[in-house]
């Protein structure tokens, strides 16, 4: 009976351990791991480069998160943060945090974050000024996902951080505005693929 027991332990052990979600792949089919700098890079060519910061809509800080504009740019590296950091490997349907791995001249983080809906051109802009961990619902607006998308990968603002929150829950696409290729909520998904830096 004790080894029934054991099996039956065994058993729960590996079926939870295969229903974590899949690792998040480079594009040398490498895992995506917590705190090394990748570029985020558009699977579609020439329709823009990688994601970097810009101040954009009449402020200079804190800087939003756009597409560069040239499709040769890579943009700026990125570190990932996942909500359980000692895991260390970048799972799909995860909560985690995006920052960017450069210095500007504002004070606030390079950490993404949702920003307040903009009435004047009716979205919500993906910026710069997050605060990195501490999950829960005052940071709600911290944290992204990386879901798949046929072979490849999109962002996603849809957090779980928060069991008691009710949050937005949509694509991370690009929208046009002042000829800057913003990243901001939308229904047809930014396609990316991510370049060990």
């Amino acid at each position: 009976m004790k080894g029934t027991g054991i099996i039956v332990l065994c058993f729960l052990f590996f079926a939870l351990a295969n229903s974590a979600p899949g690792p998040v792949l480079d594009i040398t089919k490498q895992k995506l791991r917590a705190a090394t700098e990748y570029y985020i890079l558009p699977v579609f060519r020439g329709r823009g480069g990688g994601v970097t910061l810009a101040s954009t809509r009449n402020k200079t800080c804190p800087l939003d998160v756009v597409q560069e504009g040239i499709e040769i740019s890579k943009g700026l590296p990125v570190t990932f943060s996942p909500v359980n950091y000692k895991k260390g490997v970048i799972r799909v349907s995860t909560d985690l945090n995006i920052k960017f791995s450069a210095a500007t001249i504002c004070v606030q983080s390079t950490l993404w974050k949702l920003d307040s809906f903009d009435e004047s051109s009716g979205q919500w802009f993906v910026t710069t000024g997050g605060v990195e961990g501490n999950p829960g619902r005052e940071t709600t607006s911290n944290w992204f996902k990386i879901e798949k998308y046929d072979d490849d990968y999109k962002l996603v603002f849809c957090p779980s951080v928060c069991d008691y929150c009710k949050v937005l829950c949509r694509d991370v696409g690009i929208y046009n505005k002042d000829g800057k290729r913003h990243l901001a909520l939308s229904d047809m998904p930014f396609k990316v693929m991510f370049k060990k830096a």
